[in-house]
Order: structure tokens, then sequence, then C-alpha cells
């Protein structure tokens, strides 16, 4: 009933699931991941323990195969169900239950588990493995696990249709603030064209909530400095604190996680000017 990718970034500093299915609501059942220890996908009659369970074992040190080895061989309905799963090292492991409904499989390699169900061929699969391998490396893994997702949905994907996409990626201390370390959780429960609805969502998680690298902001000085200050005026932040009335006005806007002391992010600028453009 559905088509996953999970996987580990190649620093091994972040883990993931992408997930797409004609079913409400798929990123609610199928994926789960952990700081500094792996990912998992369960569908296919998910069993919603194996991610819970699956988390624990791969905490304990189990590979990703021996994960889902202890979790299929104590559950009676194995053979409907089918699950992914990456550790913090080693390649990753599927599983396929031999009642699975066809075309029914999955591939594996290094850092990653590709699987489906319910799917129009072997191409979805070939596709998001072709995919994943041809992202770069060094590019977030939030890119790289919706570029094989959109790929299997090219592919053919559900050959009962599209309804939902999620993609789930942890990091430590990668959310909001540093406060906990889900770095993307986005979710499209019930839509005609997910996988397209997750990337506009991605785009958006960007500017929102990714934080900048403090060399490619601008200093805030000089001609820079008296535009921001009057861009920020004509927004109704006239104090005579620049950086206090950028933050005021960040703050409104959902940009605060994008604020460097001293500097603005061009992508901060541009939304600015953009918006300033709005009132004119």
């Amino acid at each position: 009933m559905t088509f996953s990718i999970v996987a580990r970034s190649a620093d091994g500093q972040c883990f993931g699931v992408a997930v797409a299915s004609k079913f409400l609501a798929v990123g609610a059942a199928v994926p789960a991941a952990a700081a500094t220890v792996g990912a998992l996908a369960t569908q296919s009659y998910a069993n919603l323990a194996y991610r819970p369970d699956g988390i624990a074992l791969l905490r304990q040190g189990h590979t990703a195969a021996q994960t889902l080895d202890l979790l299929t061989a104590a559950d009676e309905l194995r053979e409907q169900r089918q699950a992914g799963a990456v550790a913090s090292a080693g390649p990753g492991a599927t599983f396929t239950g031999s009642q699975c409904m066809a075309w029914a499989g999955g591939k594996t390699g290094e850092g990653y588990a590709i699987q489906g169900n319910i799917l129009a061929g072997p191409q979805v699969v070939e596709a998001m493995e072709a995919a994943f391998a041809a992202s770069d490396p060094g590019d977030r893994l939030a890119s790289r696990l919706l570029a094989a997702l959109v790929a299997g949905d090219r592919a053919g994907g559900d050959r009962r249709g599209r309804q939902s996409a999620a993609l789930l990626v942890v990091t430590p201390g990668g959310g909001y603030g540093g406060g906990s370390d889900v770095l993307v959780d986005l979710r499209v429960d019930d839509h005609g064209d997910p996988t397209t609805e997750l990337t506009r969502l991605l785009a958006a998680h960007r500017l929102y909530f990714e934080r900048p690298d403090p060399a490619a902001c601008l200093p805030l000085e000089g001609e820079l400095a008296a535009r921001v200050a009057e861009l920020l005026a004509a927004r109704g932040h006239t104090g005579p604190d620049l950086a206090g009335n950028l933050l005021d006005w960040a703050g409104m806007e959902n940009l605060e996680e994008r604020l460097v002391p001293g500097r603005i992010d061009p992508l901060v600028l541009s939304h600015l000017e953009q918006s300033h453009a709005v009132l004119l």
C-alpha cells in the first residue's frame, strides 16, 4: 500500500524516512527515527509496534538486518508485513513478507533501504534507488529522501493512486530552537498530488526553520544597514535599535531561526524586500 525510503546521511549525523501511499495520513503510521540511533519504516498492514520496538533494538546496538529479523520473528503476521531499517552504521535492511500484495519488494545499500508494495512494478524502487544514488551525498538528507520519493512516484508509485506523503529527519539538536532532535517533520495527509505538495512544504521549511551559515550572511552596516532600517520602518518597526527592530519583524514573520547577530541572511533580506514590494 506504500513506498518508502529509510536512510542515513553520508556523515552519519542524520537519519530519516520519506514515504508516500494511497492511504490517509501515512506519516502517522509508517516512519520512526531517533538521533544517533537509526530509522525505520513499517508498512503493509503496518505493525505500529515495530516503530518503538525497532528503535529500541537499534539503540541496543543491533544492525538493521538483526533488528528486522527480531521484529518479524516475533510477529505471527510477518508474511503480511513490510519494513525497512538503517542503523548508525552499515547497510540498510528491508523485509517483504510472502503475502504482501504485488508488486512488492525492496532494494538496499550502504546506509539506505527502499521498499514498497502494491506498486506499479519493480521500476518504482529501482527509480528511487537511482535517484538517491545520483543525489549529492553532501546535500541535506531531506532533499535526497524527497528526490527518491518523487522519482518513485513518477515511475508509477502506488498502483492504486495517490493520497498522502511524509518526510521525517532527525539529528541531535536539529529541532526548532535546538530543543529537540526533529529536524524535519512534514506531512501531507490527504492530497491529490502529495509528493508535489511535500516538495512545496520542504521549500517553506527551509525558509522558516533552517539555520543559515553565518559566513554566507551579509554585514549589517553602511548602506545595507540603512536600507534594512528603511524597509523595517515601512513595516512599522521604527525604534532606534536596528537589531531589535529586525528581531521584532523576524519574529512576526517566523524567521527568527535565520537571524545572525550583526549580519543578515540573504534569504531574510529577500523576504523583507518582497514584503515591502507588497506594500507599494
